[in-house]
């Protein structure tokens, strides 16, 4: 079927989709038995173990340990044919074009017999004039793929040295040979699943004279702070032209006037056609809680000299102002992403691939996570350098969402190789994703890789490989070629004024190494990996937290869907467990620190609750840590937000979509206004942390309550919130505060109460600061209740109550399936908390009732 560039005129570019048909089956090695495999039916967009698992021919690779029967199909090589006809039309225009959008990953594609093309770089899509091949009728696409890991082992055995790859989970590292998906070849959270196949819609395109090859759009001025001046495009269509002659390219709001054009003479091949436009009274667009997502369409068309249209192309822009400043100062360097003239403070989490296999990841999945990301009021994901480039749908979600995009270039713990046509097809990669994401509001910065730099000079990879000196002075030299000098270069020529830093993190200076304290971004793991204590985060703060996390496991309910339904996988230790755990050190990681802060659960279900709970609470601690340092630190994004199979790492949303602790406590620790009490060396600190562009007037409440609810102590005074700024609003020492109160038995209640523009009353943020570890708080067993009623648009209400202070009330919902928007959640002792729970079919109340449980840390021992 044709896409949005057709039009009705004979010159017009034609677009058809080749979606169905396909089949697929392996390809017999060199010497094997001459015994043809039988075509199976296939899926494109897809890869071979989907169309596997369709045909029935392998089970589901994320139960239990299917995974590890499945390695064998890496080391195969498969073919992928289809039919498709072509009419005698067709066949008479100009050029009749193969594209595909993406192949994965070594692939010779033949038409009707006929070598059209090799491809060998799963980020690139290629393109190639077929119609020398073609005839009227049926024609065969036959896409051969070879092994990645057979493809490539000539030059892992020819070097002579191991390049390093922190996390191919292969016999022999040869993944940084292959420009592949790097978490393919598996990672700390995720499974080896080496794929192949057609990843990316493949089409037939057939057009004259010219076609439009991309359109680029500059802000060449924009007053933020003056929205009565028009703002000033510029407008750069390349054009790609099968012969010489006049043309005129256009650019039109959709149902407007024309808002520019240009008159030029086409020569054969690329032209650069350069036009204005303007906007009279724009609308900017902002980050998430900021304002609006304003967003204009604009149409660009080609026509030839006699006004025939040959093709059109729309894209989406938003009006803003983006900078990132870099610079050095009292401090070290700063590292703080302006928007609209402004500081904007990033709050958000590192986002992986939403699936091993990337073509399940739907439309809805889609939305439903970038929501869930907007929903707990962050304004910034960072794609992480071992996935892909995502789909076209992500950075449109982003754009509509108000979610700002840290985008890594697809490197990621590993060295790579610096021959010639490496760095070459490195190249095209780059320039290619860099022209289709540069016009997104979303897009905020390009770095080059994630953590090669810092693993380079502080994870001791040369000793650990054997590296003799003339490997090391090699392999660094190759890594700054391609990211000192390839890559910026290309996001200079292509995306001018864009910022890039070399890695995640640096400091972007040949003199400072990278993940030094206050010198650019950093990533903090002495939480976890070192075994730090959680409160080490309030004394590791750089001017960016790009990275830092803590484990759980999936809830109980997710759980059961990727083990044995008879429950006896239902162990940490068991096989199918530590296959879902890829971390080494992971499980005992996280008893290390259950230990330092919680009685040990009784069962099962309570250890994965309070796994969840505990990954939660230091989370929380390292961003409102983070929040606080606001003025010297300026973004937050914590490791992970999703997974791309069910297992137990850093993601705070699992696999399955459910909602973890973390992302439930991150609705409150990113909220707009933040009070945050602290405790630090035997004084205690409120303070008050404002996203706001406006001073905001509040109210500060203090109580010191005991679990029962009585009232210890209250403070309570008028406070106006700095604009963009924390700031300590009281203090007090801890002794004169509890007045000689058991710490084991009290809790501090901080809230701050501000007037939301156009709410009926005032909105609260609520904050519990407590004296003693969990473990050693004598919290008695809390008597919650738990009552359902009718909600508006097919909601239903639950509210909860408890008799005494009820610690992360955990409500599960059974065979009701929903969603409920908070979690998780401290019931103060006589208060009601009311809980808006959706279902995903039409129930009742009475029917959620009799599901609904409640689970709070004084069940759990």
């Amino acid at each position: 079927m044709a896409d949005a560039a057709t039009t009705a005129a004979s010159t017009a570019r034609t677009r058809t989709e080749i979606a169905s048909g396909w089949t697929f089956r392996k390809v017999a090695q060199k010497g094997a038995a001459n015994v043809e495999e039988a075509w199976l039916p296939a899926t494109v967009p897809g890869c071979v173990h989907t169309d596997l698992l369709a045909a029935g021919k392998i089970g589901d690779p994320f139960f239990r340990l299917n995974e590890k029967d499945q390695q064998w199909i890496e080391n195969e090589s498969w073919e992928y044919r289809a039919t498709v006809p072509v009419d005698a039309a067709t066949l008479a225009r100009e050029r009749v074009e193969l594209v595909f959008a993406g192949l994965d990953t070594f692939a010779d594609v033949f038409v009707n017999g006929a070598h059209a093309l090799s491809a060998d770089n799963m980020f690139r899509s290629w393109r190639v004039n077929v119609k020398p091949w073609l005839k009227a009728g049926d024609n065969q696409i036959l896409v051969r793929f070879a092994s990645p890991i057979a493809k490539v082992k000539p030059a892992y055995d020819k070097l002579g040295y191991k390049l390093p790859a922190a996390n191919d989970q292969g016999k022999e590292m040869v993944s940084m040979w292959a420009r592949k998906a790097p978490y393919h070849y598996g990672w700390d959270w995720g499974p080896r699943f080496v794929t192949s196949g057609i990843w990316r819609p493949v089409a037939l395109e057939a057009w004259d004279e010219a076609r439009l090859d991309d359109v680029q759009v500059f802000q060449n001025k924009l007053d933020a702070g003056n929205l009565n001046q028009p703002a000033e495009l510029g407008i750069v269509a390349r054009v790609v032209a099968a012969q010489g002659g006049k043309a005129r390219v256009t650019v039109a709001q959709p149902g407007g006037p024309v808002l520019g054009h240009a008159d030029v003479t086409l020569k054969p091949g690329a032209n650069d056609v350069k036009l204005g436009a303007r906007i009279d009274k724009p609308e900017l667009w902002w980050p998430a809680g900021l304002g609006p997502q304003k967003l204009y369409t604009l149409e660009t068309k080609l026509a030839t000299a006699d006004g025939k249209a040959t093709d059109a192309r729309a894209l989406r822009i938003g009006l803003r102002t983006i900078e990132v400043v870099h610079q050095r100062d009292a401090d070290g360097k700063s590292f703080t992403i302006n928007v609209n003239g402004a500081p904007v403070f990033m709050k958000g989490a590192n986002w992986i691939p939403a699936d091993s296999f990337v073509t399940r990841v739907t439309p809805e999945r889609y939305r439903a996570l970038l929501q869930s990301a907007v929903d707990a009021n962050m304004n910034m994901l960072r794609v992480w350098g071992g996935g892909i480039y995502e789909d076209d749908r992500f950075y449109d979600l982003a754009d509509e969402l108000g979610l700002l995009v840290w985008q890594d270039f697809m490197f990621a713990c590993s060295m790579y190789p610096g021959d010639e046509p490496f760095v070459e097809n490195v190249r095209h990669e780059a320039v290619e994703n860099v022209r289709r994401l540069r016009n997104h509001p979303s897009l905020a910065l390009w770095a080059g890789n994630n953590e090669n730099e810092a693993a380079w000079k502080q994870w001791g990879w040369q000793i650990k490989f054997a590296l003799p000196k003339k490997a090391q002075d090699r392999i660094w030299g190759d890594y700054k070629r391609m990211f000192h000098e390839v890559l910026p270069a290309v996001v200079a020529a292509e995306d001018p004024g864009r910022f890039y830093t070399r890695s995640s993190p640096s400091a972007n200076d040949d003199k400072v190494p990278p993940n030094k304290k206050n010198w650019g971004d950093m990533h903090f793991w002495g939480v976890w990996h070192a075994e730090n204590p959680y409160e080490a985060y309030s004394d590791n703060i750089s001017r960016f937290m790009s990275e830092y996390g803590f484990q759980s496991f999936p809830e109980l309910a997710s759980v059961k869907r990727y083990t044995a339904p008879d429950g006896s996988d239902w162990n940490i230790e068991s096989p199918v467990m530590l296959s879902h755990q890829r971390h080494p050190r992971g499980n005992p990681l996280i008893r290390t620190y259950m230990d330092r802060d919680f009685r040990r659960p009784k069962d099962f279900a309570s250890f994965l609750y309070v796994g969840q709970v505990l990954q939660g609470i230091v989370i929380k601690y390292a961003v409102e840590a983070h929040r606080r340092a606001m003025g010297h630190n300026w973004g937050s994004l914590y490791w992970q937000l999703d997974d791309c199979w069910p297992v137990a790492s850093w993601s705070s949303i699992d696999y399955y979509g459910r909602w973890k602790a973390e992302q439930y406590f991150a609705r409150h620790f990113f909220a707009p206004v933040l009070v945050s009490p602290v405790l630090e060396k035997g004084v205690v600190s409120i303070f008050g942390v404002s996203d706001r562009r406006a001073d905001t007037p509040a109210r500060l409440s203090v109580r010191l309550i005991d679990v029962a609810g009585n009232v210890l102590n209250h403070v309570e005074q008028n406070v106006t919130l700095a604009a963009n700024a924390s700031r300590a609003y009281l203090t007090f020492k801890q002794k004169d505060l509890l007045k000689g109160a058991d710490p084991s038995k009290v809790v501090l209640v901080a809230e701050l109460a501000v007037n939301e523009p156009g709410a009926p009353g005032p909105s609260t943020s609520r904050n519990l600061l407590f004296f003693k570890k969990t473990k050693d708080l004598q919290l008695p067993k809390p008597e919650i209740k738990v009552a359902v009623s009718p909600g508006a648009n097919n909601a239903l209400v639950v509210s909860v109550s408890a008799k005494q202070l009820a610690r992360n009330v955990f409500l599960a919902s059974g065979a009701v399936d929903g969603f409920f928007e908070d979690n998780y959640f401290d019931v103060l002792p006589g208060e009601t908390a009311t809980v808006t729970f959706r279902p995903r079919a039409s129930t009742t109340p009475a029917a959620l009732q009799v599901a609904l449980t409640a689970t709070s840390i004084a069940d759990t021992y």
